[in-house]
């Protein structure tokens, strides 16, 4: 899917239900959201959710699929190498046959895991998986950007810098969120020579023009859940202080979900 002609799309999932709107509207994949998943728990982002609860949030989207699925693993719930072995293996036991794994710390003076790390724990993740026989597809994202760091004339350096390592460790895929000028998502697609996954955002360039610029994976992120809380909260003003429903238009018939939720592997 990473090396067809169009590139792959992929508006994240936070539940069962989304996994199948998503299914049914055509889409190979299945990406999750853990920034989704945690929030619809009561969580804030950030791995505040426990491995165990966002396996589980995994699995149940898995079962409810027949297309593959590919986890949200935050930086691995955990700073060590054997940190991400235990995580890869969590994911793989849980069904998805790939991940999203990012290079985030907690620590706000030192908000990026030091290269030599981090190519570490991608290793350790190449070496489980291959130990349990499935070819896990790696997204090793860098929040150079979208954290902001450093200065800003040195983050496309910086980010080219650490994504090549992740990419020579392992990576099969690399992801820079944060970063929306096509120019420089096109340079660094031609500097990188692998697929790169791009995160789309309002005001952030159309599909069209990141498939011309050789992007390869465009994902929405928490997006589309932070929408259907936005949604949820027009709907709840609206009946609040105008004591009107317009908002409920937008639901699919009751009929339609039900049945939508019948069907599958669950």
């Amino acid at each position: 899917m990473h090396s067809a002609a169009r590139p792959l799309l992929l508006p994240n999932a936070w539940d069962a239900a989304t996994a199948r709107i998503v299914e049914q509207c055509g889409f190979p994949a299945i990406a999750t959201t853990s920034a989704g998943i945690a929030f619809a728990m009561g969580y804030a982002d950030g791995q505040k959710i426990s491995l165990d609860l966002m396996m589980s949030a995994v699995s149940r989207i898995v079962q409810a699929v027949q297309v593959p699925v590919t986890a949200d693993v935050e930086a691995a719930y955990g700073d060590t190498p054997e940190d991400a072995s235990r995580t890869a293996r969590a994911a793989i036991e849980a069904g998805a046959v790939g991940i999203n794994f990012e290079d985030t710390t907690s620590d706000v003076t030192g908000p990026l895991i030091e290269i030599d790390l981090q190519i570490e724990r991608i290793r350790a993740i190449r070496q489980t998986a291959s130990q349990l026989g499935v070819p896990l597809v790696m997204n090793a994202r860098t929040d150079v950007y979208l954290l902001e760091v450093g200065d800003p004339a040195g983050r496309y350096e910086h980010s080219v810098r650490r994504l090549r390592a992740y990419r020579d460790s392992g990576a099969d895929c690399v992801f820079v969120p944060g970063l929306r000028d096509l120019q420089t998502i096109g340079r660094m697609v031609k500097e990188l020579g692998c697929p790169v996954n791009v995160l789309a955002v309002p005001g952030a360039p159309s599909v069209a023009e990141l498939a011309a610029v050789g992007v390869k994976r465009i994902s929405l992120g928490s997006g589309p859940m932070r929408a259907a809380l936005g949604l949820v909260r027009r709907m709840a003003s609206e009946l609040r202080e105008q004591g009107t429903y317009s908002a409920l238009a937008e639901a699919p018939p009751y009929a339609e979900v039900n049945k939508l939720m019948s069907s599958g592997k669950s």
